[in-house]
């Protein structure tokens, strides 16, 4: 009796400091906390170090705690797929979602991450991705997040936790904070001023922390001089108490660099198995952190706030009822016991299809018909003739490119390549194929010579840091097509004069070459589109669908337009700000070769009218602070409505996107930005209305003085288009009230 007395008087007493309710992270506490009172110090030390590398079936094994019933968790990579296993689908790249514009699909291939993840036993799956945000067009990992916009990047990885953990998988959100690049990630120092931290690289992961994201990684870098793991300015002030962050922050594999100041930074769990580098040693906590505990270095507070937090996380999305086991073994092949597929392949074709970006179609060169003859030319044509998976984490360029490099990688069940596709395309419509899917300038010309059309596959490929890939370092040395497919393009354009070209890229390509060639008709952009790769191809190529994707970030016309690149050095001092990707562009009055939010299709789109309804008053947001921020941020405060119709003859979907470009009270910003998208599917000449919501966050920037979000006094500008340049509409809106 007196023991429940006293677990009841700690419980009320934690509920008080938590000021718990009945939200969904609420009850999570409270169980959480009522789990806390039955574990003893080792249980508990254990639960936030986990076990050794390869002492379980996953890349993270946590320590069981049996006298609650807790498992060793399973943490697994990849924000694409179950790493390490098989058979799972391998899903489109985040930046082919993130070119999809499409909230339905990003929850849908959110959900198949999940429902697989959990169906192989996986607890934390390490995903999804907003940092790197890619704000360096050749940065390593900048495919593995979906855009180079903090808006667009959001709501995509609002809407892939929501999927995931509805699923029943703890989504991580990652890589907290600055990690843009692979040169040096593990010593580099990202000093971010505090203004473009909160409007580029903080912004996403607000959307993350709405979404009750269970789990944040912290990233290798140090952030303004300080390890990232071991930032309190960003682990418990930023996150935790401006984000409101109610889950539990891990630290990346060898992120952690000490047992104090990490656990008084706010670091709750050192990632399981981080002793597997040589000398090993980066495992700071287990018994030394129980030293710290005993010596008063660290509050045994602080250890029984880690453990709730990852408890919290554990019950929030269920996993404490009849969660599956873990099904397969990182070490011994991945072979898993079951099946957990399902339908999802028709998720992937969805995406990759709906993901492909039009840049360029003259004299009607696509859709394809019915054409006599094809030369389908280049290495990245077919699948590696080694096979999809022959090279260890996709480490290699060999065939044709489906996804990137390194742990944000899973294993093909199989690859769908695109002279595959259209072989079996060219059976319907009985048209002669003429392959030659080596990257020989020679063959390619005597193959495209003797056919009516040429369609010419060329990539770019980037991956982590760890794997060098023909000299790229995980960061791409520049941004020209890989195995000189300039050249290849040029030897097909001067023997064809009716040439397609596919590019399969982990980021912008610069084209100059490619663009000047007359007789180059249609450029296709298809991104890393996953298992389905040639089948969607071939749905948009011979206009099954009408190609509705836009562009995530920004083609220049050369690398030096971007303004930002990886540093060779132990400093990146962020000096372009806010300023990157199109804001730059705009800024400095640079024109791309492709903008962003820019695509095509087979049908044409007119935009009427523009309705503004705006009521927000100027000044700071306030406020209790909720997950994501201030509660204040997420009110509405008004809506935008313009009508687009379908004035072509086929059915098509038109991305309507809204720019707000901020008064002139606030100081130095970009001259429009993202603050909403829809995208619409219509008929021929069917009308549709696209409604943007603005809230007071839409309309606020950072104010680096108050340390608050501040919506400005003054005139703002409202832009809609089918692009960041592409402007059909505009008009304006006053904000008015007391100047802070």
């Amino acid at each position: 009796m007196q023991h429940l007395l006293l677990c009841v008087l700690a419980t009320t007493t934690a509920v008080q400091a938590y000021g718990l309710g009945s939200s969904g992270w609420d009850v999570a506490y409270l169980k959480a906390l009522e789990a806390l009172q039955k574990l003893n110090q080792t249980e508990k030390v254990g639960i936030v170090t986990g076990v050794t590398w390869k002492g379980g079936p996953c890349v993270g094994n946590t320590y069981a705690a049996e006298s609650i019933g807790y498992p060793s968790l399973c943490l697994q990579d990849s924000p694409l797929g179950v790493r390490f296993a098989n058979p799972v689908t391998a899903f489109p790249a985040g930046i082919n979602a993130g070119a999809t514009w499409d909230r339905n699909l990003m929850y849908a291939r959110g959900a198949a991450l999940g429902a697989e993840a959990k169906g192989l036993g996986v607890n934390v799956q390490l995903g999804p991705v907003a940092g790197p945000l890619g704000k360096n067009p050749g940065g390593g990992r900048n495919w593995e997040g979906f855009s180079v916009d903090p808006y667009l990047s959001g709501v995509a990885m609002e809407e892939t936790i929501q999927g995931m953990q509805d699923s029943g998988v703890q989504a991580c959100a990652k890589h907290w904070l600055g990690n843009e690049q692979e040169h040096n990630r593990e010593t580099i120092s990202s000093n971010i001023d505090d203004r473009a931290a909160h409007e580029l690289y903080v912004w996403p992961f607000m959307n993350a922390v709405k979404a009750n994201v269970a789990s944040v990684m912290c990233s290798y870098n140090k952030v303004n001089e300080t390890w990232a793991c071991e930032s309190h300015a960003i682990l418990n002030k930023l996150m935790k108490s401006e984000l409101g962050f109610r889950g539990y922050i891990m630290s990346d594999w060898n992120a952690q660099h000490t047992t104090v100041k990490s656990a008084l930074a706010g670091l709750d769990m050192t990632m399981p198995g981080s002793d597997f580098s040589s000398p090993p040693g980066s495992i700071f906590w287990g018994p030394n952190l129980q030293k710290a505990i005993d010596n008063g270095s660290v509050p045994q507070s602080r250890l029984d706030d880690m453990v709730t937090r990852i408890l919290a996380a554990w019950y929030l999305v269920d996993q404490d009822e009849e969660y599956p086991e873990v099904s397969f073994s990182s070490w011994n092949g991945g072979k898993a016991s079951v099946d957990v597929t399902d339908d999802h392949a028709a998720v992937v074709r969805s995406v990759a299809r709906d993901s492909i970006i039009l840049l360029k179609n003259e004299e009607g060169a696509l859709p394809l018909r019915r054409p006599r003859s094809l030369a389908v030319i280049g290495s990245d044509a077919i699948v590696n003739p080694d096979g999809p998976n022959a090279c260890s984490d996709r480490g290699c360029d060999n065939g044709t490119l489906a996804m990137g490099w390194g742990s944000g990688t899973a294993q093909f069940p199989y690859l769908i390549g695109p002279l595959h596709a259209i072989l079996a395309q060219s059976e319907r419509t009985g048209t002669q194929v003429i392959p030659s899917t080596t990257d020989d300038t020679a063959a390619a010309a005597s193959a495209a010579a003797v056919a009516e059309t040429a369609v010419v596959f060329i990539n770019s490929d980037s991956g982590e840091g760890f794997i060098t890939v023909e000299g790229n370092k995980g960061d791409r040395n520049n941004l020209d097509p890989w195995h000189d497919g300039n050249k290849l393009v040029q030897a097909v354009a001067a023997v064809n004069k009716n040439v397609i070209v596919v590019v399969h890229s982990v980021g912008p390509v610069i084209l100059e070459t490619i663009f000047a060639e007359p007789s180059v008709k249609a450029i296709v952009w298809a991104g890393l589109p996953g298992q389905e790769s040639g089948s969607a191809l071939t749905d948009v190529l011979y206009g099954k669908v009408s190609p509705s994707g836009k562009r995530p970030y920004t083609i220049a016309k050369q690398r030096s337009d971007y303004g930002t690149g990886w540093v060779n050095a132990e400093v990146d001092d962020f000096k372009e700000s806010i300023f990157i990707d199109y804001r730059h562009f705009d800024e400095n009055g640079l024109m791309p070769r492709y903008e962003f939010g820019f695509g095509l299709s087979y049908t044409t789109f007119e935009y009427s009218g523009i309705s503004i309804l705006v009521s927000a008053r100027a000044g700071p947001s306030t406020g209790k602070v909720i997950p994501g921020g201030p509660s204040e941020l997420f009110e509405r405060v008004g809506t935008i409505i313009t009508h687009v119709l379908n004035s072509g003859s086929v059915a098509g979907a038109e991305v309507a996107q809204l720019y707000i470009g901020l008064p002139y009270s606030a100081p130095w910003s970009p001259p429009k930005q993202l603050r909403g998208f829809q995208k619409l599917w219509l008929q021929p000449m069917q009308s549709g209305v696209a409604a943007f919501a603005l809230t007071r966050r839409d309309l606020s920037y950072w104010d680096v003085k108050m340390q608050k979000w501040v919506i400005p006094v003054g005139t703002f500008r409202v832009y809609v288009g089918s692009s960041s340049r592409d402007i059909r509409q505009e008009g304006s809106f006053t904000v008015r009230g007391r100047w802070f």
